[in-house]
């Protein structure tokens, strides 16, 4: 800890003074810089005053024209400077140049600036007319202008600027040279020399440093020294103090609580206090652990029962009756929860009749697995009256609506089978639609209109459709933890895949196409946790005529 917060105050310290040596270097750098611009600016405007601008005008046109300009060739590769001296004579240009030249130099020498030139921008150069500190070589040359100049356009004054170029550190400025009538003649350039500027700029950045490399270690000093005694040296003790309680071998007192001569109004007061009052909520809480694991024990040792005796109340001997062969049926319910609120029941009816029940509870676990008992016994006991399926269920609706307290509902799909004849009926009250295959067919979903789930509302009525099978066909009825089943990706498994899974093998036995059901939702589900209860029930219908 010590090592962390003084590596962080170092980098903050360092931070903070690059910061503020950044800013005064820059400040500075600013406030000097535009006082040399400003100062040159005005040395530009000065100069440009006092030169004739006509007389430039003209003198422009004359050295930018064809001849001059083959005259100064021939003088470059002469390297006769007389030849150039002649010409401006022979024009009547020479006593002018040389009146402005002489100008240009006195301003130089009393100004204290290192150039003063004239100059004039042609397309993407600069086209150089008098410069005292130069041969009259340099009179009409084109010199590259630098790029950012290229958006200049003759005319323009150029703003004052700081640069470093061959001759050094400068800042220049130019001004216009205006004509009698306020028109353009060229601009005059000023230059003065900043290299001892930048000098005493540099120095004064290594002064900037080293102040602050000093105060910095002084920082620090005083900041280790004042972190330890106000911060890492009581977060030691309370640390060892903290491991000291969570080291014991043995349960927890209230002696065991630690007790610092920490007294700071700060925040590892307040830490310490917290501590204390959380030791002292785990003395209290391991205090209490010992009876609500024995009752967390007791618990689930009831619902192990519970599990076991909801899976008593569901037919599990398969076959249910051996002695019977005009039908074979086969169910499996894998709850989500240690019980669950689906269930399935088929019984006979009498010897010719036999009813089918599949239902799905809302809501999961015990409350779930209670209603799941009073709604399967409700309609059990109503169908062995002999009533058709519709009236079953609006007897066990009305039965379920009283006291309905906790608001939960049954969908149920029930049908009777007649036996000798293969022909049924059947109600289905907002359950999901069955599966149908007839003989040497494919599995395909019977989809009509619903009823509402039962206990919703006193007073309904249910609708009954009538069926028949044929020796060799399937039903295949189900809930919607089959088709709601999800993988990681928050698919459902659906009908189409269910369908698919049942007629990879249709005329598999009940118990064979129940199995490979299960393993298409397990393969489809994969890690995914279950969500509902998976319950699924298959009856192939083999005739009256195979009974013995």
């Amino acid at each position: 800890m010590s090592v962390k917060l003084n590596a962080l105050t170092l980098v903050i310290i360092l931070a903070l003074s690059a910061v503020l040596i950044i800013i005064a270097y820059d400040v500075n750098s600013r406030q000097v810089d535009t006082y040399y611009k400003e100062m040159t600016a005005h040395d530009a405007r000065t100069v440009a005053s006092f030169l004739d601008g006509d007389w430039i005008d003209g003198f422009v046109d004359t050295i930018q024209s064809e001849e001059y300009q083959k005259l100064r060739a021939k003088a470059v590769e002469a390297k006769d400077e007389e030849m150039i001296r002649q010409y401006l004579i022979q024009n009547g240009w020479y006593e002018g140049f040389e009146t402005v030249r002489d100008i240009l130099g006195q301003y130089r020498d009393r100004l204290g600036v290192a150039y003063v030139y004239t100059v004039t921008l042609e397309g993407d150069d600069s086209f150089t007319i008098i410069d005292p500190d130069e041969n009259l070589f340099y009179i009409g040359t084109f010199v590259p202008l630098p790029p950012e100049f290229h958006d200049l356009k003759k005319g323009q004054a150029i703003e004052p600027t700081v640069s470093v170029t061959d001759y050094g550190w400068l800042c220049s400025a130019y001004d216009i040279i205006q004509t009698s009538k306020g028109g353009y003649a060229a601009l005059v350039g000023v230059d003065i020399d900043m290299t001892e500027v930048m000098n005493e700029r540099e120095a004064f950045l290594k002064r900037m440093i080293i102040s602050s490399g000093g105060l910095l270690v002084i920082s620090i000093l005083a900041s280790f020294l004042l972190m330890h005694k106000v911060v890492i040296d009581p977060l030691k003790m309370l640390s060892d103090a903290t491991r000291g309680f969570t080291e014991h071998d043995h349960g927890f007192k209230k002696e065991d609580i630690i007790s610092l001569p920490i007294t700071a109004n700060d925040e590892i007061g307040d830490l310490y206090q917290v501590i204390r009052t959380m030791q002292g909520k785990i003395v209290e809480y391991l205090d209490n652990l010992t009876s609500v694991t024995a009752e967390k024990e007791r618990i689930g040792a009831e619902l192990s029962i519970a599990t076991q005796i909801q899976a008593d109340m569901l037919p599990r001997i398969f076959p249910p009756f051996p002695s019977r062969h005009d039908f074979d049926i086969y169910a499996t319910m894998t709850p989500a929860k240690e019980v669950g609120g689906d269930f399935y029941d088929f019984f006979l009816i009498d010897d010719d009749h036999l009813g089918l029940v599949m239902a799905d509870v809302s809501g999961k676990g015990v409350p779930a697995a209670l209603f799941m008992v009073i709604a399967k016994t409700l309609i059990k006991n109503r169908t062995m009256m002999g009533t058709g399926p519709a009236e079953v269920l609006r007897h066990v609706n009305e039965q379920l609506c009283e006291g309905n307290e906790a608001e939960l509902f049954v969908t149920v799909w029930l049908a009777i089978v007649e036996l000798s004849t293969g022909k049924g009926l059947a109600a289905n009250a907002g359950h999901e639609h069955p599966v149908i295959r007839h003989a040497d067919g494919q599995f395909e979903l019977v989809v009509y209109r619903h009823s509402p789930a039962v206990a919703v509302m006193e007073g309904m009525r249910f609708k009954e459709h009538s069926f028949e099978l044929k020796p060799g066909d399937s039903l295949f009825v189900y809930t919607d933890g089959v088709t709601e089943s999800t993988n990681a990706d928050n698919e459902l498994f659906g009908t189409d895949r269910l369908l698919e899974a049942l007629n990879r093998n249709p005329d598999a036995s009940p118990a064979e196409l129940l199995t490979q059901v299960k393993a298409a939702i397990d393969s489809f589900v994969s890690e995914a946790p279950q969500f509902d209860d998976i319950t699924m029930m298959c009856v192939q219908y083999n005739g009256a005529e195979v009974k013995t």
